[in-house]
């Protein structure tokens, strides 16, 4: 359990930002060089509805552009939703200022993930992870296989150990009157085992779908908490979940997915959750007004970029509870700029 039960004595939280926010620059390139949108928004201030038409963008990732010029001060946002260009913006980014950086930024369009920002942007659909090959899978369809997949679960599993105590500590109370957990796409079961060794007397059950389930029983015996935390086999979109439990653990889970998607697997969680349960849903959050925190508006890019999801404002997943018929309890900081909801079953 090492590490799982105590914090480094220094914050870790520059250095996840560093990885997290990595293609931030090229969402930005994308929308200076190729589609000239300060350009567009200073002739005509719109809407991301607007936007979405004019440029024939698909929503997710637009409103993750929007989303990060917001934060980082380059677009303002009026109370009907209309964005135009800020004063830094239309001295540094519009054609016909002297300052123009335009041609600066000019000189990454040939980066890679740029194209793919275009694509994206245009489609919708996510872009391959880096360094896969391009004829190959999208994200989701290489965590079907078992290399990549245990490439990128030991990737998530390190940065785990640091973010599943931060949740653990913020969580305490509601551990404390828990009794058996079910950690929903749980990856190496890495948060499962965190609450589980803060929590001496949870039990845990880690849903995970093949290949990855394997690696998490694997990390979970090395771990030494196999007597309490084990692995169910399943998809959690269409396999029955295990029933049983009184709290139900989303971590780094929602961020991968688009909103039906998020609305089924919240209604899935209140049809097998016992009564008065409660749900976690740890993530990295958006402020309810969506202009900030900038680095989590950063990580957002890379969610858009390669997967079907990107970040989501408090508002928007207390929105999502609702409609999935649970009651939004609270909003709770953790570490590494990551936040949890908590919320009960009606």
């Amino acid at each position: 359990m090492t590490g799982l039960d105590q914090l480094p004595h220094s914050d870790p939280t520059s250095l996840l930002r560093y990885r997290d926010g990595i293609y931030a620059i090229d969402l930005l390139t994308a929308a200076i060089v190729e589609f000239r949108l300060f350009d567009r928004l200073r002739e005509a201030p719109a809407t991301l509805g607007d936007l979405c038409l004019h440029f024939e963008w698909h929503l997710r990732p637009a409103d993750v552009l929007l989303t990060l010029c917001l934060c980082n001060g380059y677009l303002e946002r009026d109370e009907n939703g209309v964005f135009s260009p800020t004063p830094i913006a239309r001295e540094h980014l519009c054609r016909d200022s002297p300052w123009d950086l335009s041609g600066y930024y000019a000189s990454l369009r040939d980066r890679p993930v740029v194209a793919d920002y275009v694509r994206v942007l245009r489609s919708g659909r996510p872009a391959h992870w880096s360094g896969l090959d391009e004829a190959g899978d999208d994200w989701h369809g290489a965590m079907l296989k078992e290399e990549f997949a245990k490439t990128f679960t030991a990737a998530m599993d390190c940065r785990g150990v640091y973010l599943g105590k931060k949740l653990a500590d913020a969580v305490a109370t509601e551990l404390a009157a828990a009794s058996n957990l079910l950690d929903i796409g749980g990856g190496s079961g890495v948060y499962a085992c965190a609450l589980a060794a803060n929590a001496p007397s949870l039990r845990a059950v880690v849903l995970e779908q093949a290949p990855v389930d394997a690696i998490a029983r694997e990390q979970i015996t090395q771990r030494g908490l196999g007597d309490r935390v084990s692995v169910a086999t399943g998809d959690m979109f269409t396999d029955a979940w295990p029933a049983g439990s009184d709290l139900h653990l989303f971590s780094n889970v929602m961020h991968d997915w688009d909103v039906p998607e998020i609305l089924t697997l919240l209604r899935r969680s209140k049809e097998s959750l016992e009564p008065g349960g409660r749900v976690i849903i740890h993530e990295a959050f958006l402020n309810a007004d969506k202009k900030g925190p900038l680095p989590v508006a950063e990580y957002s890019c890379i969610l858009a970029h390669s997967t079907r999801g990107r970040c989501y404002s408090v508002a928007e997943m207390a929105d999502y509870l609702g409609e999935a018929g649970f009651r939004f309890h609270e909003h709770r900081p953790t570490g590494g700029d990551r936040s949890v909801i908590l919320a009960g079953r009606s």
